[in-house]
Formats: structure tokens, C-alpha cells, sequence
């Protein structure tokens, strides 16, 4: 059948999802790259003849998160890690690459007015528990502010009502609420840290190593309340520790991370029973083992480089038992291989 001269053929509407095709990911980040110029004073630069510092503490991370799953982001302090948080949540502007969130450009959204809405569903546990809360505010004031600032509760009462029953839902009594944060323990000022960031109903929660400052037994308690939320609100998480351990318990996903990259992306269980990067295998190996009773443990080897001036070719290859003159020369990229994703020469070449 022909068309009329002045008609247009039909554009076909985008396919549904189908058990061929899973659906689109809640987050996806895209060559995520942030640089910070860490030089000194422009005066300073021109008497001494010094030339700018670039600090490259992310390049060009990329990994989705299917809704209601975990991906934890695990690797030695300065790999980039907690940039990698701030970028998600907005809190830095990304030097290279996107962040989309539900099938938009987050940044791009962050400046806009419909900005405020978007940070309702993105919402961030930080570290230090006895950091990120304000000494001279009562709970009540801490866990309402998100809902008074979004409009979602104006009504003293009615913010009293849901306040008490935010502090209920990670374990704590309503009563807390007229208590100072210096009147908790660590463990509950990281509960009342949960409760705040829950005040938006938010979908996606960027978890800054939210146990690295309490004791393992807390720890234990703030993980599993973590997971109970999961299950019942359907929570996406990005989830950042150096705790192997911790990673095991809540991800379902593993990136490894080395000098501001990915070197290794794979499904939980994987990672841990046959890890592939010479990196990944060397976190494991220091891992101390309740069988191995007595067995002198492998020591993570050497250093990470200065991230000023980071090795030519594979950034691990000054540490690696493996380094060839490719991967002391060419960088890796990740590729998918049986079924992970990894940055690695030795691997790709069947030398492992």
C-alpha cells in the first residue's frame, strides 16, 4: 500500500519489555569521569615553574543497577570510591561522561527546576555518623528537615506522627525524637542517619560506607535493618565499603576498583568464588579464613601509586605478578568476559 504524498509513515512506539529483553536499568552511569586541579596558587606556579596538578580520581567508571538490587563498589582508600558517590547524588559535576537515572540525564535534571524533585528518589547515607548530624538539633529537626524542605509534611503534628514513625521503621522509639544526637550510640546515630535519608520515600540510596565507624556487632544490627528496608520498600542501592566481609552479606553485584577505575564487575558469587583480576584475587587472599587456621595469610603487595602521576599502560602493573610489556605499556579496557566484566591483559590472554 503506498502513502499519500503529504502523509508521514507512523513512528513505531518503543518496545515493552519482554523476558527477551530485561527492562532498563533504575541507574546507569556512562564513562562517569570527574578531575580535580589540585595546583598550587597561579603565583606560585609561575615563580617556581611548576605545571598544573590534574587529579583524576574517577575515569571513566561505568555499571548499571537493576531496581530493587545491590551494587557494592569495594577497594583500597583513594581509588575513588566516595567520588563515585558524590557524583550520583549530585553532589559533584561529572568532568566526562552521565549519570542517568530512570532513563534521564540526572545532571542535566539537577539544574533544573524539576531538580528538586528528582533529589526526592536519590538520597545518600554518609560515613561518620557522628559528622552528619548537627550537634544542635533534636532528632525531631533532623529527621524533618527533608520533609519540610520537599513539601512532603507541613503540619507540626503530622510531621511528629511521621518522624516517630521513620525512627520506628530502622529500630528506634518514637521518644528519641526529643534527644540530642551526642545522647546516642554510634550504631544509633547511623539508624537515625537511615531514618533521615528514608523521609523522601526515595527509590535509590548511595551508602558511603555506613558501617566503617562502628563496631562489628552494630555493624551487623545497621546491615540487617538495611536489608529489611530493601525487601520491604523495594530500595536500590549503591553500597561502598573496603569491607569484604560486608559486601558479601549485602551485594548483589561486585565492582573492584583500582586508581579511579573498574578493573572487575561481576555478580556476587562469582567474584568471590572464582575472582579474575590479580587484584581482586589479592583483596581475597588477605582475607582472614575461619578453615585456613594457622596458615600465614597472602599481604596485599606494595602501594597504590601516587594518583598524580599513575603508571603508564595497566595501573596495577607495578604490583602484579603477571605484568608483561603490554600491560606495562597499554591500558586495559572493560570487557565483558564469561559472563563479567573485567580490565585485564593477563586474563584476556589466558595467562591466569
Amino acid at each position: 500500500m503506498t502513502l499519500p504524498a503529504n502523509a508521514m509513515p507512523a513512528t513505531p512506539s518503543p518496545a515493552a519489555p519482554t523476558a527477551d529483553m530485561p527492562p532498563a536499568p533504575l541507574v546507569r552511569a556512562q564513562d562517569l569521569a570527574r578531575t580535580f586541579d589540585v595546583s598550587p596558587p597561579w603565583l606560585n606556579r609561575v615563580l617556581e615553574g611548576k605545571p598544573k596538578l590534574l587529579l583524576r580520581a574517577v575515569d571513566g567508571v561505568s555499571f548499571d543497577i537493576a531496581t530493587g538490587t545491590t551494587l557494592a563498589l569495594v577497594g583500597e582508600s583513594g581509588c575513588g570510591k566516595s567520588t563515585v558517590a558524590r557524583l550520583l547524588v549530585g553532589l559533584y559535576a561529572p568532568t566526562r561522561g552521565s549519570f542517568e537515572f530512570d532513563g534521564q540525564d540526572a545532571h542535566a535534571v539537577f539544574k533544573t527546576p524539576q531538580g528538586h524533585h528528582l533529589r526526592r528518589r536519590i538520597q545518600m547515607i554518609f560515613q561518620d555518623p557522628y559528622a552528619s548530624l548537627n550537634p544542635r538539633w533534636k532528632v525531631e529537626a533532623i529527621v524533618g528537615e527533608p520533609l519540610l524542605e520537599h513539601g512532603i509534611v507541613t503540619d507540626p503534628e503530622a510531621l511528629r506522627r511521621k518522624v516517630g514513625e521513620l525512627l520506628e521503621s530502622v529500630g528506634l522509639s518514637a521518644l528519641d525524637m526529643l534527644k540530642y544526637p551526642h545522647q546516642f550510640s554510634g550504631g544509633q546515630r547511623q539508624r537515625i542517619s537511615i531514618a533521615r535519608a528514608l523521609a523522601t520515600e526515595p527509590e535509590f540510596l548511595v551508602c558511603d560506607e555506613p558501617t566503617s565507624a562502628l563496631d562489628v556487632s552494630v555493624q551487623a544490627q545497621v546491615l540487617n535493618i538495611m536489608k529489611r528496608l530493601q525487601r520491604e520498600r523495594g530500595l536500590t542501592y549503591l553500597f561502598i565499603s573496603h569491607n569484604l566481609a560486608v559486601v558479601r552479606h549485602v551485594s548483589d553485584t561486585v565492582g573492584v576498583m583500582y586508581l579511579g577505575r573498574l578493573v572487575e564487575l561481576a555478580p556476587k558469587h562469582t567474584l568471590f568464588d572464582t575472582p579474575r583480576h590479580p587484584y581482586t584475587r589479592m583483596l581475597l587472599d588477605a582475607i582472614p579464613k575461619m578453615h585456613d587456621t594457622g596458615t600465614a595469610r597472602t599481604p596485599v603487595q606494595g602501594e597504590v601509586p601516587n594518583p598524580l602521576n599513575p603508571p603508564t599502560g595497566c595501573a596495577f602493573n607495578p604490583r602484579c605478578p603477571h605484568t608483561n610489556e603490554r600491560c606495562r605499556t597499554e591500558r586495559p579496557v572493560l570487557k565483558d568476559w564469561q559472563g563479567i566484566r573485567i580490565a585485564c591483559h593477563a586474563v584476556e590472554e589466558s595467562r591466569i
